[in-house]
């Protein structure tokens, strides 16, 4: 590698170099949307009529580009896979059925091993979807459908490395992937479904009863337990909270650590008061059933840390704390 000379660039200059190069990509994406027309609808139509996969294919820039809409369309309800060109014609081409459909991109669209699959495709019976920036090129005019990638220029200075190029191919696959998205009606549980780890699956199937504390290591009192008993159970239980309970185990109210702090504020005499002369009546209460999230989102409403389960005796069955909920992710929206 040829050694130059270091160029030193002020804060300012390179402030202006980022932004030069995300005005270019900006540009590029924009004057995409001048591009989205009728071939693009019969690409929608090709592949939402596809009882197959999708199967992407590019060399180098692009293949890393078709990678990244395999996945977008894996996660929004559309099968795909990724095929390497070279791969394909030393094997992996007996992947492909002819109800797939064929995604090709290249921007060129006159690269070899490229363009050595399309008599492959053509006779297996894959529809041809092509992303290049040349409509003219023999991968444009052997395909089924055209969508163009063009950029004026690439936000590399030298107009050589795949920027802008990249960036349009990346939001065209997008645009494919939300648009078949809306016409297989991909709701919310359906991404939930598909990203059973992930944050929005959590809020939208996790419940309570999964996560809740239970049993031994829920804070309890009775009401007419003394509050040297009271205060040695939320110690000791490490969730800043107990439970009060009746006779016959019913819930009848909570106390925080909050409620000692302020009766300690009034008085230090408390030695003869019981869980009853300290407790908040009527706390706020869930099932077991709830989702987690509606959980958090109680919580933050009433501005409270810890939630009590109950069941239909209205007996604490559980308890969940705010920074369970939140250590899983579950921020509401």
């Amino acid at each position: 590698m040829n050694n130059h000379t270091e160029i030193i660039l002020t804060k300012e200059e390179i402030i202006q170099k980022a932004k030069k190069v995300l005005s270019i990509e900006g540009e590029a994406v924009l004057n995409l949307i001048d591009k989205i027309d009728e071939e693009f609808v019969k690409a929608v139509e090709i592949i939402f009529k596809s009882k197959g996969r999708v199967v992407l294919t590019g060399l180098g820039k692009s293949g890393l580009i078709a990678r990244k809409i395999v996945a977008t369309m894996n996660s929004t309800g559309t099968p795909a896979i990724f095929l390497h060109p070279t791969d394909a014609l030393h094997g992996d081409l007996g992947m492909v059925r002819n109800e797939d459909v064929a995604i090709v991109i290249s921007k060129s669209g006159a690269n070899e091993e490229i363009l050595n699959l399309i008599p492959m495709f053509k006779r297996i019976g894959v529809p041809i979807i092509a992303m290049t920036s040349n409509k003219n090129s023999k991968l444009a005019q052997q395909s089924d459908v055209f969508l163009s990638i063009y950029v004026k220029e690439e936000a590399c200075p030298y107009d050589l490395a795949p920027t802008a190029s990249t960036t349009v191919t990346l939001a065209l696959g997008d645009a494919l992937s939300v648009t078949l998205l809306h016409l297989r009606n991909f709701t919310e549980e359906d991404f939930a479904f598909l990203h059973p780890a992930g944050s929005l699956g959590k809020r939208l199937s996790l419940k309570i009863k999964e996560i809740m504390i239970t049993g031994e290591r829920i804070p309890i009192v009775n009401e007419n337990d003394m509050m040297t008993k009271v205060i040695y159970e939320i110690s000791s239980k490490r969730l800043g909270t107990t439970c009060v309970v009746n006779s016959q185990g019913i819930l009848v109210g909570i106390i925080t650590d909050g409620d000692l702090r302020r009766l300690l504020e009034k008085t230090l005499d408390i030695k003869n008061l019981t869980a009853a002369d300290v407790m908040t009546k009527n706390p706020k209460v869930i099932k077991a059933d709830t989702l987690a999230s509606f959980a958090l989102q109680i919580m933050e409403n009433y501005k409270i840390t810890s939630l009590i389960i109950t069941d239909d005796a209205h007996k604490p069955i559980g308890i969940i704390h705010m920074h369970d909920l939140i250590n899983l992710g579950l921020q509401s929206r």
